[in-house]
Parts: structure tokens; sequence; C-alpha cells
């Protein structure tokens, strides 16, 4: 037995499959940028973190923790660092490194902005003194 079919049904499937296609690959792009960007903003915020932990050691200071930062962010985040900052207050015994970083762009996306994160450390010269 055939089924019956409409002249109007003829030739709908190739039209289904490019409407659902395009549909699922943006979708699929937009779940890798997503992923792009939160992959960045960990290793930035871990790269900011461990560098005011650098230099917040008692043979270490400010220059060191933003050199370190930024060898760390290069390996991890090639390209995408746009400027590392290191601040010592005193008075708090507090050091930070302040990171910004563009997340890298899939496609036809656009700029998605820039990240700003901050990592604190306990600064050891405040403490030993």
């Amino acid at each position: 037995m055939r089924r019956a079919t409409s002249r109007l049904d003829t030739g709908s499937a190739p039209v289904d499959f490019v409407l659902v296609g395009a549909l699922l690959t943006v979708l699929f792009a937009a779940l890798v940028q997503l992923g792009l960007l939160l992959y960045t903003r960990n290793v930035a915020a871990s790269a900011a973190t461990e560098g005011a932990r650098y230099a917040a050691n008692a043979d270490r200071d400010c220059s060191d923790g933003e050199q370190w930062t930024r060898e760390e962010l290069a390996r991890s985040v090639a390209g995408t660092v746009v400027d590392v900052r290191c601040s010592a207050d005193g008075q708090r015994g507090v050091v930070a490194v302040s990171v910004t970083v563009r997340p890298p762009v899939l496609g036809l996306l656009g700029h998605v902005g820039t990240l700003r994160l901050t990592g604190h450390a306990v600064d050891e010269h405040a403490v030993t003194r």
C-alpha cells in the first residue's frame, strides 16, 4: 500500500532539515561561546589570585606578581590579556592583583566585552614588620 501524498508536501524534508539545522548550529555556537567565556573567567580569576599570593611573599614585590600573572595568562588564554595591575595596601596588609581580559569570540558574534577580575592576598611584608 502506498501512502497518498499531496503535491504540497513534496520537497518539504530538505527545507525542514535546513531550518532545524540552522537553529541547532546557532544554539551550539552559543553554548561553545558561553564555555569559552566561563573558561576565560575562571583562568583569569585563578591567575589574579595566584599572582597576588606570589606578590605577597616576603621576598617578592608587586612587579613580580604582575609578571607571574602575565606569564600564567599567556600560557592559558593567549592574546586576550588587556591589563594586569598590582597594588599593595600597607595599612590593611593586602596585596591586590587586577586583571582585565578580553574573552575569545567564536564566529561572527562580535565583541563580547571585557572581564575585570581581582585577586587578593595577605601581605607578608606587613605581617613581618
